[in-house]
């Protein structure tokens, strides 16, 4: 659903189909499908994002995911056909991305995350190959991450049109509390205000 009202979400901010599809990298014919489902289901071009309830999404999704018998979409069966070189890539230890890349070149395009599931639940491989690897936290205190996303279009009141903002979040290690500075650029000094900000929300500094 989060995939859904995020493709809605960019078309009702005046994104197009070629723009939202590099920014969710969900392939275009696909958010086709959502949008004209959406209209179908009543949501209006010029209509408020208050229009994605969750109700209204789940009657989208129903109308524009076809109906697949064995769960799968046409990436996964694209995979089939390529099954053998797949694992010959996999035994070679070629990266995900890298197969994702050649299997482009041969016109054979898939999403990552199609690929990165038929390589875990196919094939038995991929990421850690089930196992994991449990991180310790550390202390109280000791560690912070800190690391840019991207939001989408939001106004700038400063201009009064719509940019792309970002989020700088930080995110505590042990406690997982979380503090998010919102800027509409990624200089040095918009990170610093961001710590700052962040110092004050935590109550002081972490030792990393």
């Amino acid at each position: 659903m989060f995939e859904v009202r995020e493709v809605l979400r960019l078309w009702l901010g005046g994104e197009g189909f070629r723009s939202i599809d590099r920014l969710t990298r969900v392939d275009r014919k696909t958010v086709r499908r959502y949008v004209e489902a959406a209209v179908a289901a009543g949501i209006t071009k010029d209509g408020e994002v208050e229009q994605l309830t969750d109700m209204v999404l789940a009657g989208v999704i129903e109308m524009a995911r076809p109906q697949r018998p064995d769960g799968h979409g046409e990436g996964w069966a694209l995979l089939e056909k390529h099954r053998a070189r797949v694992i010959g890539w996999l035994d070679a230890e070629v990266p995900a991305v890298k197969i994702r890349e050649l299997l482009e070149r041969e016109q054979v395009v898939v999403k990552e995350r199609t690929l990165h599931r038929f390589i875990a639940e196919e094939l038995g491989r991929g990421r850690g190959q089930g196992r994991t690897v449990r991180i310790n936290d550390g202390e109280p205190g000791h560690e912070l991450q800190i690391d840019f996303a991207k939001l989408g279009l939001i106004a700038d009141p400063a201009t009064s049109r719509k940019r792309v903002c970002h989020a700088l979040i930080f995110t505590a290690v042990f406690s997982r509390h979380m503090f998010v500075w919102l800027t509409h650029t990624q200089t040095t000094a918009d990170v610093i205000a961001g710590c700052e900000a962040a110092w004050g929300f935590f109550g002081g500094v972490f030792k990393w």
